[in-house]
């Protein structure tokens, strides 16, 4: 230990004398870049791995079967990896790093650069219906706020090493490095400076260099146009935005609806074996929603509805009619969300961001086959309605249409399909945001106003913290103290000019000003006939600790004009917030997070 803080302290001494901050931030994203993409080929070989080895001759024979109990497996290892080995609970991957950067100033514990990575391959490989891209980021979020804390950089690089990793493992599952920028900068909100745009791109380039190092071409899925973009089409792009906005709600719903269902439940065991079984259930019936769902995509885009499906029990005729095709395909889009929601619910770990794509393509090629087979006389490409019906769902579910556009676009090698993109992306995410205001990752946080927005002034009040603010040495009373008894207990043992009246329960009565004594306080004559009661006033507000946030204790402020404002916690009087300590602690989070 001795001489790894002797290293340290020459590296930080060479490091102060050679590179300055904004360099030294260079060399730190290219490292985050590389680690985040190193974490990501982890996560995607350790799925590929434990899938091929539940294929064996065996296994490959009685496959069907097997799915049932997969998943409940799975389940199981995932449980008891949190409670004996980790001993700590796994949170949803990407809102507990946007907590994180809202209220923890990034600090990320150490053990979520493993957890994730153990645990989202086991949840995945043996069949829950979640992805990858999910706890990719947030391992990668996670190794990059452990350099940040090595290294002593302020909240404000964290958060960008953080958009760093992001990008980086973005970028490593896609190799897409535009779309991994712009979905930092969508889902974090991060500045779009140039100061912020530099380490965005090195992390990207560093990840995607890393994964074709590992990984050669290998990647998830790519698609060369064939059918080009035809003006005549709009119409039906159109008709495919709406409908992308109506799933995209349904999808969300049924999320919130799940969880709140499984969370009734109470015990952690009640919902694996209840989640287990729904899920394992799930899939025997509708095998394709087995694991991410990458090879469904695939043949869908390569017109092979069969590879797509599957062998589905009691179907395996049926295939030939595309009626049931379609079906099918519809069973597979509306089930995908119920379960992944059941995988999250049962205690998987993984992301939405891919079984958003999946259900996205199910619905742009349903879409397309019902056009073509309606003896209408008319054609459209599915599998360029497939690609934009993904670009739909991530737009209204995840409330990211430039990720969704630039994705898309790099994914097919080029812009052939901007303009449908564009249309598809701007009607789902207006439409789906009327109805449902955040996204899956930030709602909850949003509800409690811990949400990181590009709105600086409310980001600065989000971050400051209600119990730094509050004063307690105010000395109370009681209403029933006579003048002389107020004057002895509080008045000679304060420094203070604002006295609280609370009763026997400390329950917060009003308030009494020195200003208010000031004329009689030396007249000993009124000591023992004036009381408190007669003279305290309601205070100009109050500020409700457990409901107020930030911004509404500063309303208050504004609106009443006090320089003090009582705080209630627990129905109880809890202290006093002033307007200069407030704006002390406002201007010094705001120069922390420009700095």
């Amino acid at each position: 230990m001795p001489k790894i803080k002797k290293l340290r302290k020459k590296f930080f001494r060479w490091r102060y004398k050679n590179l300055s901050n904004q360099q030294f931030i260079y060399l730190l994203s290219i490292l985050v870049g590389f680690l985040s993409g190193l974490g990501t080929v982890a996560i995607k070989n350790l799925t590929h791995f434990i899938q091929s080895a539940l294929k064996v001759d065996f296994i490959r024979e009685y496959h069907l079967s097997f799915y049932f109990v997969f998943p409940i497996i799975g389940l199981i290892l995932v449980y008891l990896i949190q409670k004996y080995l980790l001993k700590k609970k796994i949170s949803h991957a990407i809102p507990s790093t946007l907590f994180a950067l809202s209220k923890r100033k990034g600090l990320i514990e150490r053990y979520k650069m493993y957890a994730s990575l153990i645990t989202a391959p086991i949840t995945v490989g043996f069949g829950g219906s979640v992805g990858l891209q999910g706890p990719a980021v947030s391992t990668g979020a996670a190794i990059a706020s452990n350099i940040a804390q090595l290294f002593h950089t302020n909240a404000k690089n964290r958060t960008l090493l953080i958009g760093c990793a992001t990008a980086g493992a973005m970028a490593s599952m896609f190799k897409a490095p535009i779309a991994a920028i712009v979905f930092a900068l969508e889902i974090f909100s991060l500045d779009l400076a140039f100061v912020s745009l530099i380490p965005l791109l090195l992390a990207s380039v560093s990840a995607v260099i890393t994964s074709y190092l590992f990984l050669g071409e290998e990647i998830l899925f790519r698609f060369e146009l064939v059918d080009k973009f035809h003006v005549n089409d709009i119409g039906f792009y159109i008709v495919l935005g709406i409908g992308s906005a109506i799933a995209s709600v349904y999808f969300s719903k049924m999320y919130f609806w799940i969880t709140k269902y499984f969370d009734r439940m109470g015990s952690e065991i009640k919902r694996l074996i209840f989640g287990g079984l729904a899920i394992g259930l799930l899939l025997f019936f509708i095998p394709p929603l087995y694991g991410e769902g990458f090879d469904l995509i695939n043949n869908l885009l390569h017109a092979n509805h069969e590879g797509a499906i599957g062998k589905i029990p009691f179907m395996e005729k049926a295939i030939d009619n595309i009626w049931i095709v379609i079906l099918l395909l519809i069973g597979i889009t509306i089930f995908k969300a119920v379960a992944m929601t059941i995988t999250f619910s049962a205690g998987g770990v993984g992301g939405i961001f891919i079984p958003t794509l999946v259900m996205g393509s199910a619905l742009g090629n349903v879409y397309a086959k019902v056009v073509n087979n309606l003896g209408l006389d008319f054609h459209i490409s599915e599998s360029n309605f497939t690609l934009i019906g993904m670009t739909g769902l991530m737009a209204g579910v995840l409330h990211a249409p430039l990720t969704a556009i630039f994705l898309i676009a790099e994914i097919t090698g080029g812009y052939e399909l901007f303009v449908p993109l564009m249309i598809v992306s701007a009607i789902s995410f207006s439409m789906t945001r009327y109805y449902v205001s955040n996204s899956i990752y930030t709602m909850e946080l949003a509800k409690k106003g811990e949400l990181l927005t590009h709105d600086k002034d409310k980001n600065v009040m989000m971050m400051m913290q209600k119990s730094k603010l509050v004063e307690r040495d105010f000395v109370s009373i009681k209403p029933d103290y006579s003048l002389g008894e107020m004057l002895e207990k509080a008045v000679a043992k304060s420094n203070r000019n604002l006295f609280p009246v609370v009763n026997k329960k400390n329950e917060f009565l009003g308030v009494l000003l020195l200003d208010d004594i000031r004329s009689i306080m030396f007249d000993q004559s009124l000591y023992d006939m004036v009381f408190v009661d007669e003279l305290m006033h309601s205070a100009p507000d109050i500020i409700f600790y457990e409901e107020d946030s930030i911004e509404t204790i500063m309303k208050k402020f504004k609106d009443s004009g006090a320089w003090n404002l009582p705080v209630i916690k627990n129905g109880k009087y809890h202290g006093f917030i002033s307007k200069s300590k407030l704006l002390t602690a406002y201007r010094r989070i705001l120069v922390e997070a420009t700095v």
